[in-house]
């Protein structure tokens, strides 16, 4: 797995004001946004392209085009909905599916409750957005969705990682494949006993929706 921190100023100054526990839910939603438009570029820097030449009003030039079938982006319900419009910004003509993913608390699994995705994802370069990446089972989960699907590349952008949720993703993807890579805008230090990213910026969902759902989503990550 190909693991990538966003290192640029502006990305380090929303990610400290999504820190901030005074950050009101608006204002968090707007960073999110701005965020994730930043880390798009960071993120499809190997967007697969064709070679075409256009008339423009002087001469013909050469360029390229993103390449059909156009890239997939997969927001993970329900915080991930909120990173979906900045990456929309990036990839207006991308097409868009979902998922949501739950934690079984006996077996410690993610299993899928809902989805919306096309059933042959061959040839598709698919993003999976998810704010957290702390325990690692939901992205685990994710990506082996997708390659069931047959996606030949995944590329998952998160706003915050954990040491742990990186090494579980890792060790359980190894052998998917499908090239797979991580672009996250902090690595921090570690999990709490509850598996929270510490410092963390809290959960996600809450903070984005100012309400709590009826499942802890950082924790189960």
């Amino acid at each position: 797995m190909r693991i990538h921190v966003a290192d640029h100023p502006l990305i380090a100054h929303k990610l400290t004001a999504l820190r901030d526990r005074d950050t009101d839910s608006p204002t968090f939603r707007r960073l999110v946004d701005e965020l994730v438009t930043l880390l798009a570029y960071e993120a499809t820097r190997d967007i697969r392209t064709d070679d075409v030449t256009v008339q423009t009003p002087v001469a013909m030039a050469r360029g390229v085009r993103l390449r059909n079938p156009q890239p997939l982006v997969v927001p993970i319900l329900r915080a991930g909905l909120g990173m979906l419009e900045g990456m929309q910004r990036l990839l207006p003509t991308a097409e868009v599916g979902f998922l949501g993913m739950l934690r079984d608390e006996q077996t410690l699994r993610a299993s899928t409750y809902a989805e919306r995705l096309p059933e042959n994802l061959a040839t598709r370069q698919c993003y999976l957005l998810d704010p957290m990446l702390a325990t690692g089972g939901t992205l685990v989960a994710a990506i082996e969705f997708l390659v069931r699907r047959r996606a030949d590349d995944i590329t998952a952008v998160c706003l915050l990682a954990a040491p742990e949720g990186i090494a579980r993703v890792e060790a359980e993807t190894a052998d998917v494949g499908v090239p797979v890579t991580l672009v996250t805008a902090g690595l921090d230090e570690r999990l709490d006993d509850k598996g929270y990213i510490v410092p963390g910026l809290g959960d996600a969902g809450d903070r984005l929706y100012g309400i709590a759902g009826t499942v802890r989503e950082e924790p189960v990550r």
